[in-house]
């Protein structure tokens, strides 16, 4: 039913740009928050960015001033431009959709939805 499509990774050399892209459908309302987080080999999955249902926004602080997370309530899309990468940022990227309105992703829970993730490769 709720599905997440997230596109957009790929390989980069160090201080190059991505734009990641993540699309919700089979959802029947149009306010819901959206976040990204990203896990590297034989770590923890981390929250990189969030955006809530009003647009607030917020970073971890290993990205803030570099990524910028968008969302296009209209196209049921979140977008992450990623600048000024770093090989550190080497990671699969997944979006989480939580339904629920002026609540942060990191805290819905078993309430968000998940994408399949996207490849990230920064090289120096």
């Amino acid at each position: 039913q709720v599905r997440l499509v997230e596109s957009g990774g790929g390989s980069v050399q160090a201080g190059g740009s991505l734009k990641l892209s993540c699309t919700v459908s089979g959802y029947k309302f149009s306010l819901y928050g959206m976040g990204w987080y990203r896990q590297a080999p034989g770590k923890e999955r981390e929250l990189v960015s969030s955006i809530t249902s009003d647009g607030t926004t917020n970073y971890s602080d290993s990205v803030k001033g570099r990524f910028t997370i968008s969302q296009d309530n209209a196209k049921g899309s979140s977008y992450l431009q990623m600048n000024g990468l770093k090989t550190e940022d080497t990671a699969m990227y997944y979006c989480l959709m939580c339904p629920l309105i002026n609540i942060d992703v990191s805290a819905c829970g078993d309430l968000g939805y998940w994408g399949q993730g996207t490849q990230v490769t920064v090289s120096s």
